[in-house]
């Protein structure tokens, strides 16, 4: 949740919020016009360019606090998720499901950057942006897929902006349900979820309005010290008593795999962070490989989430609910002020969070219709309220948290996280791979899309159920 200044790219939201929002403007030109603004491939120089080398950082990052950026990418609203997620799979199938998707996400973020620094070397520019990466990559390979070149970038913005827009839904219910949890105890009332949206809303609204990051950024710094003490005070109730496998599934319902899917999905992917923090390194060279910063921080990362998943499911079996702050005792201060001080820092999030789909809708789309025109501001801001009632609509309609980190999960992680990279290393290395190395990554990664797809079909399809089974039930 913090806010890093510098470098022209944008880095997306994680599941914790905005780790790092960089000058967009500088590379939207190039993801929006890409074949004009680059040179074309010049032949012979392709070796004496390191796109390293020609990165000019006002700030740049070492290692470790690159590892930190990533970490806080990934330890958000999605960690608590876990336990649930465990109770839809099983602790075994729960484990070992987070330790290969974590496998997977890992492996297909190594091929964007190796695909970015390949595409970054041949075209001579210093970095890229997820855009235009894609569009670039597009350009690269087989002709059939070239003409697609002139819409991935509204493709890839609105799987973007939804996974924006659907991460601050989930803030909404968390916000709310946890507030609920509090008063419900001391008010001895069941209040409906909705009049607590209902009574964030006007505050949320203007939290949205502030339009420099730099405001926000003392508020992020607080809301990571929360978080963090949060989580410790969450470990303190899973240990404090013993832990049995009494009445615990070893293997959950297997109808029930795609909600666990597209929730690990949800919860591990921040591939919208990873090649902003990437460009941002003081030594980009020690990202990747098999000892960088990269795979550091996802063993870790990975290692976190089952700790969570397989001790808090454990724990509280079936009851495991989206968030593990509403399993926690009612009728304990310490508890009630986990559910607090979390519904906080998530709270004062969400304008981080909404910064980024505020950025794609305005900047890229509503502003080149609009131009200079006086009423330019007033529009900016009419569009910031109606993205936030947006939000808030989505929440109000199914105040379902499990499902709602299910479904963004596994509607756009699976394409953003998986798909999209595994398309874009095909695409890259077209006309570079040939023999038995091109068939061995045509079917690799035709497997890495079969996966991709079966899970945002499958994973999409059943969250969708669900949502309107709740949605039925709430009628």
């Amino acid at each position: 949740m913090t806010v890093d200044k510098g470098h022209t790219n944008t880095a997306f939201v994680g599941d914790d919020g905005l780790n790092s929002k960089k000058a967009h403007h500088g590379t939207k030109n190039i993801a929006n016009s890409f074949a004009l603004e680059i040179q074309d491939k010049k032949p012979g120089l392709e070796t004496d360019y390191n796109p390293y080398e020609h990165r000019h950082v006002e700030h740049p990052t070492t290692n470790n606090e690159t590892l930190i950026h990533l970490l806080k990418g990934s330890l958000g609203t999605g960690i608590l998720a876990m336990p649930n997620a465990f109770h839809h799979a099983g602790w075994l199938v729960g484990g070992v499901g987070t330790l290969l998707i974590g496998i997977l996400c890992t492996y297909c973020i190594h091929l964007l950057i190796k695909a970015e620094f390949e595409l970054c070397r041949r075209k001579r520019v210093p970095s890229l942006n997820y855009p235009a990466v894609t569009q670039t990559a597009l350009l690269e390979g087989p002709d059939a897929l070239k003409p697609l070149s002139k819409v991935i970038i509204h493709i890839i913005n609105t799987f973007l902006l939804i996974y924006q827009l659907g991460t601050c839904c989930v803030y909404v219910v968390f916000v709310s349900s946890n507030i609920k949890a509090i008063a419900d105890y001391y008010t001895e009332n069941d209040t409906d979820v909705r009049i607590y949206m209902l009574i964030i809303l006007l505050p949320l609204i203007l939290i949205n309005w502030v339009r420099n990051l730099k405001f926000l950024a003392p508020f992020s710094t607080l809301a990571n010290f929360i978080t963090l003490v949060s989580f410790g005070i969450i470990l303190y109730y899973i240990f404090r008593e013993p832990i049995s496998f009494e009445g615990r599934e070893a293997v959950g319902n297997v109808a029930e795999f795609p909600l666990f899917f597209g929730t690990v999905l949800f919860a591990l992917e921040a591939i919208g962070v990873i090649l902003p923090l990437e460009n941002e390194m003081k030594t980009p060279k020690k990202f990747g490989g098999n000892f960088g910063v990269l795979n550091k921080a996802m063993i870790l990362i990975v290692t976190l989430y089952i700790g969570m998943g397989f001790f808090g499911y454990l724990n509280y079996g079936l009851d495991a609910k989206g968030s593990i702050t509403l399993n926690l005792p009612e009728d304990e201060i310490l508890a009630q002020c986990v559910k607090g001080m979390l519904a906080f820092a998530i709270y004062i999030t969400h304008g981080l969070a909404c910064y980024v789909a505020i950025d794609i809708t305005w900047n890229d789309y509503m502003k080149k219709h609009i131009g200079d025109s006086p009423r330019a501001t007033i529009y900016e801001y009419l569009v910031r309220t109606v993205l936030v009632l947006v939000t808030f609509l989505l929440a109000v309609a199914i105040p379902n948290l499990e499902l709602f980190i299910s479904l963004f999960g596994a509607l756009c992680l699976s394409a953003l996280g998986i798909a999209f990279p595994a398309l874009i290393q095909t695409c890259t290395y077209w006309h570079e791979t040939h023999g038995l190395a091109k068939a061995w990554m045509i079917v690799k990664n035709s497997v890495i899309g079969v996966i991709a797809v079966i899970g945002l079909v499958v994973g999409t399809s059943t969250s969708l159920k669900e949502i309107i089974h709740t949605f039925g039930d709430h009628e």
